[in-house]
């Protein structure tokens, strides 16, 4: 009885720290691989040029917090879905109203609030009104009567005599537009969901040793 007893609590002993060992190396193992794939889809944003600003807005976390667990999940996810998402479906775009989608040139520049510059927006920064261009072939204009600065931005034109006066086309007018897809981020999700058996083996044996 005593053979057995000893035989028994033993097996319980080393089933116990396999447990244990276990339960850290899949932790271990999903941190890893949340942290890589977070690291990736970051890279992988800034490669495509859209900015250090997009990139920060992927995220990951580790569940359960604070212990370790045979279940460890990591999620990784983006603070702007929507912008992320666009760029790695490519969809169709559609103005909301049905009418125009108004696509800023160079003269427009940019939003003071950051991104595209509306048409509302121009003409009450810059305090001229914009004028619609109609085109059988390419797309249509918004149009403002001034002058190019130095940086190739329109503005009022100060002189008395309408010299260096000029149409400058500010908006292009399209009634949709196709988002070229620039990320694919389901690719690198699948690489580190296949990678994940592999770091469950190298953190366990580190675990064990």
């Amino acid at each position: 009885m005593k053979l057995k007893a000893d035989i028994i609590g033993s097996i319980a002993r080393i089933m116990e720290a396999e447990t244990r060992a276990g339960e850290q190396a899949v932790t271990t193992a999903m941190r890893e691989a949340g942290t890589g794939l977070k690291s990736t889809w970051r890279a992988q944003i800034t490669g495509a040029g859209l900015g250090a600003r997009l990139a920060r807005t992927i995220r990951s976390e580790q569940f359960p917090k604070g212990r370790t667990s045979l279940n460890a999940a990591a999620l990784v996810w983006s603070k702007a879905p929507v912008i992320v998402g666009a760029h790695d479906t490519g969809p169709l775009i559609r103005s909301k109203n049905g009418f125009w989608l108004a696509i800023p040139t160079p003269a427009a520049g940019k939003s003071l609030r950051g991104g595209r510059i509306t048409p509302g927006e121009w003409e009450r920064r810059t305090g001229l009104r914009l004028r619609f261009v109609y085109r059988r072939t390419g797309p249509s204009l918004l149009v403002a009567e001034g002058r190019l600065n130095k940086k190739g931005r329109a503005v009022a034109s100060r002189s008395k005599t309408g010299r260096g006066l000029t149409t400058v086309p500010i908006f292009l007018l399209v009634p949709q537009v196709k988002l070229r897809k620039r990320l694919d981020l389901a690719r690198d999700a699948e690489r580190a969901v296949d990678g994940v058996p592999k770091l469950i083996v190298a953190n366990w044996v580190e675990a064990r040793l």
